[in-house]
């Protein structure tokens, strides 16, 4: 077993008088912690089960798409030389030689002089190299048709391998395969494609106080939040959830769900007893479990100040806060990136906002320097850039984070940001 052991001249937390035995680590450092975890291995999944997957190789055309020239609109095929001077004024006769079926190869060749109708979509006959629209033409009755518009050479065509070219990349390793993204895989003929394997992630929700969201609470009971939300979070980052349930806060109780999460689960998350409190339990767990470090206790950052990030064997351990609103602040800056990295998304898009919306802030945010704070806001659409107005709210308070659209980070070197700044707004998915 190796855990870090305790930082010399730990300072004790102003709240509880209980030393901390690890350093406050920067934003910074602990996103860098995080990108230690490579993704997990592969497997071969059909195309009708890739939603939301990630692509652990390239997805390459195995044809030319489309593999033969196709008519854009209804109408005849022709030779555009053939139709030179037609006019609304002065027709051009052609001599109709058959019809394109379509699903089925052009029935002949379209030599000069001569025309075939042609659907949409259908296959262009050899010879031809433009369509006529039906509403520039006029048939007799007699196999003839008076073409009234003059055609370009390639006019309402779609050329062979117009779209894509065998061997053209459709879609990059590390691409989150999306629902419209099924249609494009199944045209370049991907019936079964190599993925990463989806993360499974435990949820273990810890405290005496907590019961189930169909239990009226006594006083001091609280309904259980975190356990249900974060399980919602992880899925919309395209993990799989395990929700192990809510514990009481006995070290036994904590270590025995820790080893199941460990069997069954790629990542173990914690909610509540990552603090320095008595009851505060989850760094005691880890210590007495073999081949685990704790890389992180406590970070710069508000909410969310004691988050706790470690390893077990090869598997990541993150610590979110109890309280409501800093365990998912903290899961939407540090548990999200890793669920996605973990699944398979570059480091550079798995760390960077899903969704990121530029505004102008209403009003004025105090911040304390040396610390990166997420503020919550709520967006109002303006005349130029969207208004973005700090929502108040407690750690505990729910509220205040539902009612807000997303949350603006403000960074560790800014000791304010005045009514009017540029802001980014981290998009709650």
């Amino acid at each position: 077993m190796s855990v870090v052991r305790k930082a010399a001249g730990a300072l004790p937390d102003p709240h509880t008088g209980i030393a901390s035995r690890f350093p406050l680590v920067s934003y910074e450092d602990a996103l860098a912690v995080l990108r230690r975890f490579r993704p997990l291995g592969t497997e071969s999944v059909a195309v009708t089960d890739v939603v939301g997957r990630v692509l652990a190789r390239p997805v390459r055309a195995a044809i030319d798409v489309p593999h033969f020239a196709r008519a854009y609109m209804d109408g005849y095929a022709v030779r555009a030389a053939d139709t030179a001077g037609a006019s609304d004024g002065v027709a051009v006769p052609l001599r109709v030689v058959g019809a394109v079926e379509m699903g089925r190869a052009a029935p002949g060749r379209v030599r000069s002089g001569e025309a075939m109708r042609i659907p949409t979509g259908g296959m262009l006959p050899p010879g031809a190299d433009a369509v006529v629209m039906v509403e520039h033409t006029s048939e007799a009755g007699d196999d003839t048709v008076r073409i009234m518009r003059a055609a370009a050479a390639g006019q309402h065509v779609m050329a062979r391998g117009e779209d894509m070219h065998r061997g053209d990349v459709l879609f990059p390793a590390g691409h989150r395969c999306r629902p419209l993204d099924v249609g494009a895989l199944t045209g370049v003929g991907a019936s079964r494609v190599l993925v990463h394997r989806r993360p499974r992630v435990a949820v273990i929700a810890t405290g005496n106080e907590i019961v189930p969201p169909n239990v009226t609470p006594k006083a001091g009971q609280v309904r259980s939040i975190n356990q249900y939300a974060l399980a919602a979070m992880i899925a919309a980052e395209g993990g799989a959830p395990i929700d192990l349930g809510v514990l009481p806060d006995r070290l036994a109780a904590i270590r025995r769900a820790v080893v199941r999460a460990l069997r069954i689960a790629d990542v173990v998350m914690l909610s509540g007893g990552s603090s320095v409190g008595v009851k505060d339990l989850t760094p005691q767990v880890i210590g007495t479990l073999p081949r685990a470090r704790i890389l992180v206790h406590g970070v710069r950052i508000k909410p969310g100040k004691p988050t706790l990030i470690a390893q077990i064997g090869a598997k990541p351990v993150v610590g979110l806060p109890g309280h409501p609103v800093s365990a998912l602040v903290v899961f939407q800056i540090f548990g999200a990136p890793l669920v996605r990295r973990l699944g398979g998304e570059p480091d550079a898009q798995a760390f960077a906002p899903r969704i990121a919306i530029r505004a102008r802030l209403a009003a004025p945010i105090a911040s304390t320097v040396g610390r990166d704070d997420w503020v919550r806001v709520r967006l109002e659409e303006g005349d130029g850039d969207a208004l973005a107005h700090p929502l108040p709210g407690g750690s505990a308070e729910i509220a205040a984070l539902v009612h807000a659209a997303g949350m603006i980070h403000v960074p560790a070197a800014a000791a304010a940001l005045e009514a009017g700044a540029p802001v980014v707004v981290e998009r709650f998915v």
